[in-house]
């Protein structure tokens, strides 16, 4: 049975499928990964089935593969690729500069790899996503296994003299295990509450021993498409500096993927 969408959920499908329009025939794609995503990866597939697309994904995690090879897409690596035409993903959080969150769903390392190889990334996201200031939601870093401990109290330490409003460190954990990404790192979530200063941020803690990378995108994205439950739609475009609203139909499509 479909069951109704709720008004977020279906910002982030009219959201996706809005922006699966901007790939074309012949383009590499990279994939991104979370729940708005993978209304992504269904619309792409059914264009694919429909248009007979002949495109190729490069998927940020083990989870949209699965996702998108169930889809009908045709997927490869990022070293097989080697550069991409577009990448759609979804982001925790977003300012008026698209500076992004992201690295809720623990895949930072691998949507960040893959979207710097991109001509151009497309953010797909819910209305609530958009804010003023970033640090709301916690800001994950990708670290090593190896002195985890000993890597989240010097970053928190190294907090203490940024500028933001909390620096609390948290390892995050499944159960009672450190969750662990596709490339056997771990997480530490940075409860920040406002960043002030996200590129010396960035900078600051990408010279933390045992930080593989964090999850500030900074002149990375070009566009946010920006959902709305009633079906209309923002589109933020910093390449030529445009905003523009549309409204859609919104559907009744199941919610296949709140659990990602």
């Amino acid at each position: 049975m479909t069951a109704e969408l709720s008004p977020i959920d279906t910002a982030k499908s009219i959201a996706a499928k809005y922006a699966v329009q901007f790939v074309e025939d012949g383009m590499s794609v990279g994939l991104g990964t979370g729940s708005t995503s993978a209304w992504m990866v269904k619309y792409l597939g059914e264009r694919v089935r429909e248009e007979g697309l002949n495109i190729v994904g490069v998927p940020t995690s083990r989870r949209t593969a699965a996702l998108a090879q169930g889809a009908g897409l045709r997927v490869s690596t990022l070293d097989e690729v080697k550069w991409l035409d577009v990448t759609i993903d979804g982001t925790d959080e977003y300012d008026a500069d698209l500076t992004l969150i992201k690295g809720g769903g623990g895949a930072l390392l691998h949507e960040k790899l893959v979207a710097s190889a991109s001509d151009r990334m497309i953010v797909i996201a819910d209305q609530s996503k958009s804010v003023a200031h970033l640090g709301a939601v916690p800001l994950p870093i990708e670290v090593i296994p190896f002195g985890l401990q000993t890597t989240r109290a010097t970053v928190e330490a190294m907090l203490d003299g940024m500028d933001v409003l909390g620096w609390e460190a948290v390892v995050r954990m499944i159960d009672d295990t450190p969750f662990v990404t596709d490339e056997g790192n771990h997480i530490i979530d940075l409860h920040l509450k406002r960043i002030g200063d996200p590129r010396h941020l960035a900078l600051a803690l990408n010279q933390v021993p045992g930080v593989v990378e964090n999850g500030l995108f900074i002149d990375i994205c070009d566009m946010v498409v920006l959902g709305h439950g009633d079906g209309r739609i923002e589109v933020t475009d910093l390449t030529d500096g445009t905003l523009k609203e549309v409204q859609v139909e919104t559907g009744q499509d199941a919610n296949m993927f709140a659990d990602l």
